[in-house]
């Protein structure tokens, strides 16, 4: 039996650990995953530029769970995708003058990106989107290295998160200011859609990766969901580390797999807003376990940024942590566990705004 991936850098659930799944598909995007045992199914899907990958238990809530994740991964792409012309983003960063109003939903993701822009001190910003846009990024990114454009003028450091403002659903952004959820949306995504499968089942539990940014909801198997973190994207670098999660987020960051040419020079996605250009510290991949899919998603974000700062930064936050350097070396931070299959420590209080879900109108 194949490991069942979830991600760039991490996989769920271990095979040996969980029992048969039965049925398979709720639609024609979703494909089951066998694991030949019968307690948990597992069924993936394109979405959002990456793979989603939902686990229920029991088996028979997947159809209810798959239909719900569906419409939240709908809904946030429709709020916040910086590569769909008709997003409510993408219409706000075209529209005259600097006030916008926002949708709930769409609040809710600017929110969570403003607060975990002051919490990292601004080592994740969503000002980012010009210097993207700069380097290449400027579409979804399976045509990024597929069509390669001419570089233009280089990307500057991003105008920082204070100079947007948000007041309830009132956003204040200057003019040219293009933002870049990235380094919360998936996570958000994962917590949104996680949160509205548990509803939609009932009962048992649920697991829901946006690639590799994981969020969970209701009671998890015996022991935590167990979740293979890997090293790298480049699955011949090796296993990574089975985990398991019980309650909260999961997400690992990487600069081995988004990765395309500007200028004649390897890039990749993640950004130092100071400088404008991809980060350049010591580690090739960050994850780390927080109370929520969107905290986890920033704090690993901000833990690739923060480059040999990482782990003091991180030691203050007291989240478990676990870095991996370009030459392979791991450190182990937070009371991430050194066994393998170990739990996580539980998720510490979080400091993002809690998820209300998204907007439940067009």
């Amino acid at each position: 039996m194949r490991p069942v991936s979830v991600g760039r850098t991490a996989d769920i659930p271990h095979p040996a650990s969980l029992g048969p799944v039965l049925g398979i598909l709720a639609g024609p995007a979703w494909t089951g995953i066998p694991l030949g045992t019968g307690t948990v199914a597992v069924a993936e899907r394109d979405a959002l530029g990456t793979t989603a990958r939902v686990a229920v238990w029991p088996p028979a809530d997947l159809a209810a769970a798959l239909a719900a994740v569906d419409a939240e991964l709908d809904r946030l792409d429709r709020q916040a995708s910086r590569f769909r012309g008709d997003s409510e983003l993408s219409l706000i960063h075209r529209a005259p003058g600097p006030v916008h109003r926002l949708s709930r939903g769409l609040a809710e993701a600017v929110r969570v990106a403003l607060t975990a822009a002051g919490w990292t001190g601004g080592l994740v910003d969503p000002t980012v989107g010009d210097a993207l846009i700069a380097l290449g990024y400027d579409r979804d990114f399976a045509a990024v290295g597929a069509e390669p454009r001419a570089p233009g003028p280089g990307p500057r450091p991003a105008p920082g998160w204070r100079s947007a403002g948000l007041d309830g659903t009132v956003l204040r952004l200057p003019a040219g200011v293009r933002l870049d959820l990235g380094a919360t949306a998936k996570g958000l995504g994962a917590d949104r859609a996680a949160a509205a499968a548990g509803r939609a089942a009932g009962r048992g539990g649920v697991l829901v990766s946006l690639g590799g940014d994981i969020a969970v909801a209701g009671v998890p198997p015996l022991g935590g969901w167990p979740v293979n973190v890997a090293d790298s994207s480049d699955a011949g670098d090796g296993p990574g580390q089975v985990v398991r999660l019980a309650a909260g987020g999961l997400a690992t960051s990487s600069v081995t797999g988004r990765r395309w040419r500007w200028a004649g020079r390897p890039v990749h996605h993640i950004l130092d807003p100071r400088t404008g250009f991809p980060a350049d510290g010591p580690w090739r991949t960050a994850s780390v376990a927080a109370a929520s899919g969107a905290e986890a998603n920033a704090a690993s974000t901000a833990a690739i940024v923060a480059g040999r700062d990482a782990e003091a930064w991180l030691a203050s936050t007291g989240l478990p942590a676990r870095l991996t350097s370009h030459d392979g070396a791991v450190r182990l931070l937070g009371g991430w566990p050194a066994c393998e299959g170990a739990p996580l420590p539980g998720p510490l209080s979080s400091r993002l705004p809690p998820t209300a879900g998204g907007e439940r109108r067009p």
